[in-house]
């Protein structure tokens, strides 16, 4: 079928209320000392004539782990925009939140990313099913999307299929987004639904399905996160085909444009990248495919912050290079429990890692090099990265010391976290420098 077949031009009919601006950028503070520091990074891509907008995040599971209330989050956030003077729009999102997890996050937040990871592969009850495939016949047969070279041929057993393993997870996320409106009102509120959590990155035209099926659910997407090939690891670099992840970005994006027109979703509605930080070899395409397509991106997460703490703490020598060395001996000593949790999304040699007690031996520099993510040092240490980017929770028990630390050494630390969330990240992303 062709473009006119799907009624386009379709009027969007979702676009009331709050609105998350074309750019922004998704930041963790999980001790709430950065909010400052961060928010100044969004002050200086405005120098350079981009408005790029902050959304704080800090999922439930940070929040246990740390001991923190997303209350705490929200007022680090605020104090900041106030100190700095920021008029523009921030937002503070529920990080990966579900029926069982919300409540804590309805009064301080203002923009919920609905996971339905527990969903995706469950089969819906074969009438819905069945009632989705009768009321959508423009996506079946050959469906053609524009900037896609070739139409996508599909059959009533191929759709079927695509709403038996997401159906199910829309209508979750609809059960969410309604709760969300009764406790928060319409339009209080932005949604992102997240579909990043499945075994394989999804085509354009399940892409098509997917938004077919979440307009048909009434929910004003806003941003949406598909899977994408490779590894999106925590807090290094991506690994997998660029060139593949190129294509799939792309036509990602002329899928959502395309959503738009045929059903009626926000005009607003991008594409989240859920980064894990740090894919410095992915960011040039996506800067110029959003470009190609005059699109907005949410980058989420941009900049490890927590880790740009401790390189500050390190860099400043005595008492705090003290703390980061103790961080690392006590996250090799209970390495097995910090890893559970992320064990999907960290890729850790233990042959690589150094043992505590040459690590005791270190010099701010030794330390800092093997930590900072400059691929272009031989002393950077990917998996000294990524098992202190799951330690946080060895500074969370240290407290005060902890927090005093960074009080004392603010200028190093905030310097660390502006310097690497621009130039690593809002730069090449969003400046394309």
């Amino acid at each position: 079928m062709n473009a006119k077949a799907f009624g386009d031009g379709v009027e969007t009919t979702m676009s009331k209320g709050m609105k998350l601006p074309k750019f922004s950028v998704g930041v963790g503070d999980r001790f709430a000392h950065q909010a400052k520091a961060q928010l100044a990074a969004c002050i200086k891509a405005g120098e350079f004539g981009v408005e790029v907008v902050p959304v704080w995040n800090k999922s439930n599971r940070e929040h246990m782990i740390i001991g923190t209330e997303p209350s705490q989050t929200r007022i680090a956030a605020d104090a900041a925009v106030k100190e700095l003077g920021w008029t523009k729009p921030y937002f503070l999102d529920a990080d990966h939140i579900n029926l069982k997890t919300v409540d804590r996050f309805i009064a301080p937040c203002d923009f919920f990313t609905l996971d339905v990871a527990e969903e995706i592969g469950k089969a819906a009850k074969p009438e819905d099913v069945a009632a989705f495939v009768q009321q959508h016949p423009e996506l079946i047969g050959e469906v053609t999307i524009p900037h896609i070279a070739e139409p996508f041929k599909t059959d009533a057993a191929f759709v079927t299929g695509v709403a038996n393993k997401f159906l199910a997870a829309v209508q979750d996320a609809g059960r969410i987004y309604r709760y969300l409106v009764e406790k928060k009102g319409e339009g209080n509120f932005v949604p992102e639904v997240s579909m990043d959590e499945t075994d394989s990155p999804q085509t354009p035209v399940e892409l098509l399905i997917i938004l077919a099926a979440i307009a048909d659910e009434k929910i004003p997407i806003q941003t949406i996160a598909p899977k994408f090939t490779g590894r999106f690891n925590k807090g290094v670099d991506y690994v997998g085909d660029v060139a593949q992840f190129t294509k799939e970005f792309e036509e990602d994006l002329a899928a959502i444009a395309f959503a738009i027109k045929t059903y009626g979703l926000p005009e607003n509605l991008k594409l989240s990248v859920h980064s894990g930080s740090d894919k410095f070899s992915i960011y040039k395409a996506i800067h110029e495919g959003v470009k190609k397509f005059n699109a907005g991106v949410h980058l989420k997460t941009a900049g490890t912050t927590w880790l740009e703490e401790l390189i500050g703490l390190a860099e400043a020598g005595g008492t705090g290079l003290d703390i980061a060395k103790e961080v690392y001996r006590e996250a090799y000593a209970h390495s097995d429990e910090l890893r559970a949790p992320y064990a999907t999304v960290i890729d850790i040699d233990d042959a690589k890692l150094p043992k505590p007690e040459v690590v005791e031996g270190w010099t701010s520099v030794q330390f800092t090099s093997a930590l900072r993510h400059d691929q272009g040092n031989p002393a950077y240490n990917p998996s000294f990265r990524q098992l202190l980017h799951v330690g946080f929770k060895i500074a969370a028990k240290m407290g005060d010391r902890y927090l005093n630390a960074l009080e004392a050494n603010e200028e190093v630390v905030a310097k660390n976290v502006t310097t690497n969330l621009f130039d690593r990240h809002i730069r090449p992303v969003f400046l394309g420098q």
